[in-house]
C-alpha cells in the first residue's frame, strides 16, 4: 500500500461519526468498577524517559482547555523535571462547552478558558515558556470541519523524532477524535511518535472492554507530590467544576467523571 492509500485508509469519515455504542450520556461505567477490575494495574509500565528519549522533544495537543491537564497532568510534570522541550497546541478555546449559557456565553469562555490553563500550568510548576503554548483557535466542536488545517498546522509543527502525545481517535468526543486522526496522520508523514491518551473513554467503555486498545496500554506511575499538583491544576478549571444556574445544567467535570480521570497513574496508548 502507497503512503497515499494508507492516507485514504486512515480518510476522517472512517473515524469521526460517534457511535451509539460510544455516547457520552448519564454517569458512565462508574469509577469503583474500572478500580475492581485488575486489568489496569497489570498493565505494563512506563516511563517518562522511555515515552520521550533524552533529548527528544514533546507536543501535546489538547482539543480544549482542560484536556491537557486531565489526560497528562502528571507527564507533563516529569517531562518538565527531566528537562524535556514541551509544545502544548491548544486546539480550541473551549468556548462550547455551555450551549445557550447566560453565565458563561461563548465569548466569555472563549477568554476564560485559556486563562485557566495558564493557571493550570503554573500550578503544576510549569511557566509560560515551558511549555510553549501555541493556540489553533479553531472553534469549539468543528475541529471534524477543519481537519485539514489542523493537519496543515501540525505538519508545520513537528519535527522528525518528536513525541506527540493526543486524544485517542476513538474516545467518544468528535474533537478529541479529530485531534487524534489529525496527528496520527500528521505524525506518520513527520516521522513523529504518536501516543494517544483516553479520556472519555473510561465514560463509555467497561472493564476489558475489546474496543478499547489494551496491547498497546501502558501505565505511568505518579507520586503523591505529582498527584497532589494534578488534583490542584484541575481545580482552576472553574466554568468547567460549577453548575450552570442560568440553563439548570450540571458541571461538566462533576465528582463522578473526576473520579475516574484522577488516580495516582496516567493511561497511554503506544
Amino acid at each position: 500500500m502507497s503512503a497515499v492509500q494508507a492516507d485514504a485508509a486512515l480518510a476522517p469519515q472512517a473515524f469521526l461519526p460517534e457511535p451509539p455504542s460510544r455516547r457520552i450520556e448519564g454517569h458512565g461505567t462508574p469509577d469503583a468498577a474500572w478500580q475492581a477490575w485488575g486489568g489496569l494495574a497489570d498493565l505494563p509500565p512506563v516511563s517518562a524517559a522511555t515515552l520521550v528519549p533524552p533529548g527528544g522533544r514533546a507536543i501535546i495537543i489538547a482539543p480544549h482547555p482542560d484536556d491537557e491537564v486531565l489526560a497528562c497532568g502528571g507527564l507533563m510534570q516529569l517531562l518538565h523535571a527531566q528537562g524535556t522541550r514541551t509544545v502544548l497546541l491548544a486546539v480550541t478555546d473551549g468556548d462550547g462547552s455551555h450551549p445557550g449559557s447566560a453565565l458563561l456565553p461563548p465569548a466569555a469562555l472563549a477568554r476564560l478558558r485559556p486563562q485557566e490553563t495558564l493557571a493550570a500550568l503554573r500550578v503544576l510548576g510549569l511557566d509560560t515558556a515551558t511549555p510553549q503554548v501555541v493556540r489553533a483557535r479553531i472553534a469549539d466542536g468543528r475541529v471534524s470541519a477543519e481537519i485539514e488545517q489542523l493537519q496543515t498546522l501540525l505538519q508545520q509543527l513537528l519535527r522528525p523524532g518528536d513525541t506527540v502525545f493526543v486524544t485517542w481517535r476513538q474516545d467518544g468526543h468528535p474533537d478529541h477524535e479529530a485531534c487524534g486522526l489529525a496527528a496520527a496522520l500528521a505524525a506518520r508523514l513527520c516521522r513523529a511518535t504518536l501516543v494517544e491518551m483516553p479520556v472519555w473513554s473510561w465514560h463509555w467503555a467497561a472493564p476489558g472492554d475489546a474496543r478499547m486498545p489494551w496491547r498497546r496500554a501502558r501505565r505511568l506511575e505518579l507520586s503523591p507530590e505529582v498527584m497532589q499538583r494534578k488534583r490542584q491544576a484541575v481545580a482552576c478549571f472553574l466554568t468547567q467544576l460549577q453548575d450552570d444556574p442560568s440553563t439548570g445544567k450540571p458541571a461538566i467535570l462533576p465528582p463522578h467523571v473526576l473520579a475516574r480521570l484522577l488516580h495516582p497513574y496516567e493511561i497511554y496508548f503506544t
